[in-house]
Order: C-alpha cells, then sequence, then structure tokens
C-alpha cells in the first residue's frame, strides 16, 4: 500500500529529469527505500549493486555516518551563511582552500554553485566578462565538441551536444559551435591515436578559422564524454587540443563534473596527461552527491582580469545558495574520506572492473570496451565486423536496464546501446565480479530476444 500511494503520487505530481512524462506515467516510479555502501534497496525489499553510483556521483558509496554527522553538525551551528555582503562560513573559506591547493596548476580561485549545470553556465559568465575586461567583447562564440554533456541549463544544453537536450528547446544558440567527437570505435579517421588527433586539431583549427580567431572565446571538453556514451580520448588528444588552444588565443575549459573526484583514478582527470585547464568545473562527487554542490576552478590569470577590470565595482554574478556550510562541511569530509582510502581503493577496483568488462569481449553483442578507472562503458552490436548497432526496436534502453535491475545490479543504458559504469569508489572486488557476472547474465537473455537474434542472423 506504501509503495503503491507513493507511485500514484508520483505520477500526478512529480516531474522526472530527462524522461517521457506520459511514458513514465504508464510505467510508474521505482522508490528507492535505502542505501549502503555500494548498495542500494528499493521498496519492495529488492537489493542491487549500484553500477551507476546514483547518477556517477555518489562516488564515496552510500551510507558514511561521518558525512552525515559533518551535516548535522554544521546544520546545528549555522545551516546557512550568505557570500554576498562580504559574509562567509569557515567550512566553505577551509574547502575552497583545500580544493585549489589539490586542484592542477595555478587553478587556485573556487567559485561554488549548486551543481554542474550552473558551474557551466558561471564560467560562460565569467569568460564573457574576461573578454570584456580586456576590450575584446567581439570575443563571444564558443565551441564544444559533439556527443559531448556540458548540463540541462538554457545556455550548457546548447553547448551540450546532444540531440534529446536541443529537440523542443530552440538550442543550441547561434553562438555555439561544435566540433566532431574523438570517438575511437566509429571514428571516420580510423582507430589509431595519432590518426584521431590529427583529424581533432585539424577540425577545431577550420572551425576557428571559419568563425575568425578573434571571435571565439572558449574550448569546451570532457576528459571523457560521459552522457555521450563513455567516450574515451586517446592518450595525449588532450593535450593536444589544449595546446591548441593557447596557440590560437582560445580559453581552454576542463568539464570534471562526471571525471572529477576519483572518477578516472586521481582526484582529477587532467592530471592524467599534466593539463591545466582556464577554467574547470565540478560537482558530483565534489560531496559524492550527498547534497547539492558545484564549483568552478579559475586560473590565476581569468581571476585576475575580472579582478582588474572590475576594479571597485561589483562582478555581477551569484546564487542564494553559493559556498551553502552545509554543502561545503559535507565535501570537506568527502575529501578527507577520498584521501584516507577510497581512492587508492577506486583506483584497485577500477583495474578490476576493466579487466572484468575486457573479458565479455568475446560475447557474440560486444563490439567494444572502453573507460577508464570506474568509468566504463560496453557498446553492443549485432555485427562485429560492421559495428551494426541494436536495432532501435530491440529498445535497448528500457529492456537492458530493466533486465539488468531484475538481475540486481543497477547501470545507464543509453538508447544506442551503450552500457555505462561508473560505480562507488568503495566497491569490493567480490561487488566488482558481481557487476561483471550480472551484466554478462543480461547480455544473455538480451540475446535471446527475437528481434536481435533476427538483427544477428
Amino acid at each position: 500500500m506504501y509503495s503503491n500511494s507513493l507511485i500514484e503520487l508520483d505520477r500526478a505530481h512529480l516531474v522526472h529529469p530527462v524522461a517521457s512524462y506520459r511514458s513514465h506515467e504508464r510505467t510508474g516510479v521505482r522508490v528507492l527505500k535505502s542505501a549502503k555502501g555500494a548498495t542500494v534497496t528499493d521498496a519492495s525489499g529488492h537489493t542491487m549493486i549500484d553500477g551507476f553510483a546514483g547518477l556517477w556521483c555518489v562516488n564515496a558509496g552510500y551510507g558514511h555516518d561521518s558525512i552525515v554527522e559533518a551535516a548535522a553538525r554544521q546544520m546545528h551551528e549555522l545551516p546557512y551563511a550568505t557570500g554576498y555582503f562580504g559574509l562567509g562560513s569557515e567550512p566553505a573559506i577551509r574547502f575552497a582552500a583545500e580544493l585549489a591547493e589539490r586542484a592542477p596548476g595555478d587553478l587556485n580561485h573556487v567559485y561554488f554553485t549548486l551543481g554542474g549545470s550552473d558551474a557551466v553556465d558561471s564560467t560562460i559568465r565569467f569568460i564573457r566578462y574576461y573578454y570584456n575586461a580586456q576590450g575584446r567583447p567581439e570575443k563571444d562564440q564558443f565551441i564544444s565538441v559533439e556527443q559531448g554533456y556540458h548540463g540541462s541549463s538554457t545556455v550548457g544544453a546548447g553547448l551540450t551536444a546532444l540531440p534529446a537536450f536541443h529537440a523542443g528547446f530552440g538550442i543550441p544558440l547561434d553562438w555555439q559551435h561544435k566540433i566532431p567527437s574523438h570517438y575511437s570505435y566509429r571514428n571516420p579517421a580510423g582507430s589509431e591515436p595519432a590518426a584521431i588527433i590529427a583529424a581533432s586539431v585539424a577540425a577545431l583549427r577550420a572551425k576557428v578559422e571559419e568563425l575568425g580567431a578573434e571571435r571565439v572565446a572558449a574550448f569546451y571538453v570532457e576528459p571523457i564524454q560521459g552522457s555521450g556514451g563513455v567516450l574515451v580520448p586517446p592518450p595525449g588528444w588532450m593535450r593536444a587540443m589544449r595546446d591548441l588552444c593557447r596557440e590560437l588565443d582560445i580559453l581552454f575549459v576542463a568539464d570534471e563534473v562526471i571525471t572529477g573526484f576519483g572518477r578516472t583514478g586521481p582526484l582529477f582527470a587532467c592530471t592524467d596527461e599534466d593539463i591545466v585547464p582556464d577554467l574547470m568545473t565540478t560537482a558530483k562527487g565534489l560531496t559524492s552527491g550527498y547534497v547539492p554542490m558545484g564549483a568552478v576552478f579559475l586560473s590565476d590569470r581569468v581571476y585576475d582580469t575580472i579582478a582588474d577590470g572590475a576594479g571597485t565595482s561589483a562582478v555581477g554574478h551569484g546564487y542564494t545558495y553559493s559556498a551553502h556550510p552545509v554543502s561545503a562541511a559535507v565535501g570537506l569530509e568527502v575529501l578527507r574520506l577520498y584521501e584516507n582510502g577510497l581512492l587508492e581503493n577506486g583506483i584497485k577496483a577500477g583495474k578490476r572492473l576493466m579487466a572484468g568488462l575486457q573479458g565479455l569481449g568475446d560475447h557474440p553483442l560486444v563490439g567494444d570496451v572502453r573507460g577508464r578507472g570506474m568509468l566504463a562503458a560496453i557498446e553492443l552490436v549485432v555485427d562485429k565486423v560492421r559495428k551494426t548497432p541494436l536495432p532501435a526496436a530491440a529498445e535497448p534502453s528500457r529492456r537492458i536496464f530493466d533486465r539488468a535491475w531484475d538481475n540486481g545490479l543497477v547501470i545507464r543504458a543509453f538508447g544506442n546501446g551503450v552500457l555505462g559504469y561508473a560505480p562507488p569508489l568503495c566497491c569490493t572486488e567480490d561487488e566488482i565480479d558481481a557487476i561483471v557476472e550480472r551484466t554478462r547474465m543480461t547480455l544473455d537473455e538480451t540475446l535471446e530476444d527475437p528481434d536481435i537474434r533476427a538483427a544477428l542472423a
């Protein structure tokens, strides 16, 4: 009765993100009841390994008492403090300092947001202010990468290059441009790293020449494209794009909302290639999803240009909940947990996860296995030579998600037949092995679908 009443209330009132509203009304909500470590339990008592850490965000895992206690202490002492009027709180100040100390290079200045989408929005405002302060307002064109994701706000969704986030919304805006993805498995340049890097460099250079170098403000990129299907660039790709941005006098923005805080191994994925962006966005693992928070990191050069340009005037950008003391207190405790064993465990678990998923490569439906650390994907096909995707009629996102759920596993099942993985860093060896085994069970069941069998024939 409890669960059924919730389902009806959900149908009537709760609008879900990135969902077909009518389809959701028909199928109803799955109510999650509790979670601990890497497992979640629904209202019926069904327990699953969360192979996706919520929405790539519960990096530390569920149920850490120390995180809950940090939030409770801060709520008792100071539940809210504005950053306006020159005010602040100790947790936010200390958290900004701790993050700046660990960030790549000279990313010494931190602006807190509520999540990744408004972090991306903030970068656009900062970048426009930066160029206006230099007397170069004409640099107002922004470039991102096809199949990239930079949030779901009006402006950020325009930088996002996924059709579902554009259809019906009147975006992208006319100052938002794209170059092709590095997508190694399906790159027209082939699969060789050097060829892929050369193609991307040429594409960005050509796009800048088309728009005019004096007009282009910034280039946005994820170290790994998450929502586009966990697309991993070849080694050296990020550095090549960073170097080209410097040559062309374009700001380089690294979107680490998904990849930050141990998801690929280190605290920040940019450090894998010793990349220092001009601006960097984070969220998700910043607080392990326990409370909302995002952050924009600004380099000394960007910050100083904005500060000097404003002089004694206010820089007119702010949010009511920026630098929220409870979120900052949680972030400080999550950071402590990362550095007291979780990052190390995530690196070990990530190696085991990648090895296990690669072991599924002989399955008739597996075309590609890719990833880095605790961020991975399997791309399913019905013809390995031609790389033919699963037929749309097979409804891969719904059927595979449902089957995995029934098998005790939560994964991301994309509509094109890509399975996404981002387990909590706390996973044990047994939990990683169970993720792999339950994936194999799900693939075997999918292989028996009549429409899949027909496509394979």
